[in-house]
């Protein structure tokens, strides 16, 4: 009897040194899964070129924008009223400007602020201004007439009035600050005077006291048919980071053949001041192609540069771009 007692004693030993055994081997090799919830997607919304190419056609339609003229004053009223009408603060920014020909005319940078309580900003510019004299053009009874500027100044304004309507209707989380400089294109041709002295004072005169900004983005000649948009030394210096997230970006949304992976060299241009002076990293998007027998497009500094150079697709890749890079930053995705 003792001798059975034992035997049953250590069969159910074994039976639950077992059953222990087994239910550790159970959680160690199939451990429950975690329903751990996705990200939620970006909401992007399209750029829609058609409206850039209207607000374009719009500046033309007040005449050339050189300041100082009554051309320039109205359209500067109408760029007012239409950020007013987006949901923006709006500053108006009066300078003076004095040109390489002796003058001086009244000027005026544009700021709208979206958000402007938010401490997470990012600065969105070009310049509205149209160059005083085309002193390009083949012409040479032109080249002492302003030009009409539809690429150089109009299509970096009218790609940022779309993406300002884009903003009022699908409210972004982040501080946006479109800047429109003026006196951009006034400067002497074949020296580095009296250009860019919109954002040169803006530079020195920020429109809040102690204003920053994560970075900015300034748009130049973006609206011809096929540009080259390369990196410029100035864009790698100061915004290194930015541009290759912004290029890769471009790249990822099938737009490489124009956000080209080139070094396109030395340029002065408006982001150089908003860099040394505002020490506020700003990329470049300008086009600069090879392939015209000029830095720029064909019709840069001449008469030629009316609505006929303006092309959709441009709009619609630069636009659809810096859409995504900003509503991306504006959730951390950028």
């Amino acid at each position: 009897m003792k001798q059975l007692l034992k035997i049953c004693s250590v069969l159910i030993t074994i039976v639950l040194f077992q059953a222990c055994g087994s239910d550790n081997k159970a959680t160690v090799s199939k451990p429950q899964p975690v329903n751990t919830p996705s990200a939620a997607p970006v909401k992007i919304p399209a750029f829609i070129a058609d409206s850039s190419y209207v607000f374009i056609e719009k500046q033309l339609n007040f005449g050339t924008r050189v300041p100082g003229t009554e051309t320039h004053k109205a359209c500067k009223e109408w760029l007012v009223k239409k950020f007013k009408g987006y949901g923006a603060d709006v500053i108006e920014q009066d300078f003076t400007a004095d040109f390489p020909n002796g003058e001086s005319a009244a000027s005026t940078n544009i700021i709208a602020q979206f958000n402007p309580k938010m401490n997470k900003r990012v600065i969105l510019a070009a310049h509205w201004d149209t160059r005083m004299f085309g002193d390009q053009d083949e012409d040479p009874k032109m080249r002492n007439k302003p030009i009409p500027g539809a690429d150089d100044g109009g299509s970096g304004v009218g790609v940022l009035l779309e993406i300002a309507r884009l903003i009022k209707d699908n409210p972004i989380d982040m501080g946006i600050d479109i800047i429109l400089f003026d006196a951009e294109d006034q400067g002497a041709s074949g020296t580095n005077d009296y250009w860019c002295l919109g954002s040169k004072f803006w530079s020195r005169n920020k429109h809040i006291n102690n204003y920053s900004a994560q970075y900015g983005i300034l748009l130049d000649m973006v609206g011809a048919k096929n540009p080259t948009f390369g990196k410029d030394d100035v864009s790698r210096q100061f915004a290194g980071a930015q541009v290759e997230k912004l290029w890769t970006l471009a790249a990822r949304m099938g737009y490489s053949d124009m956000f080209v992976n080139k070094n396109t060299g030395q340029i002065i241009d408006d982001h150089v001041y908003v860099n040394t002076i505002a020490n506020i990293p700003m990329l470049d998007i300008i086009n600069r192609s090879p392939n015209t027998g000029s830095s720029f497009q064909k019709c840069w500094h001449t008469h030629c540069d009316d609505l006929s150079v303006i092309n959709k697709r441009s709009l619609k890749v630069v636009g659809q771009v810096v859409t995504a890079a900003i509503y991306k930053e504006s959730t951390g995705n950028f």
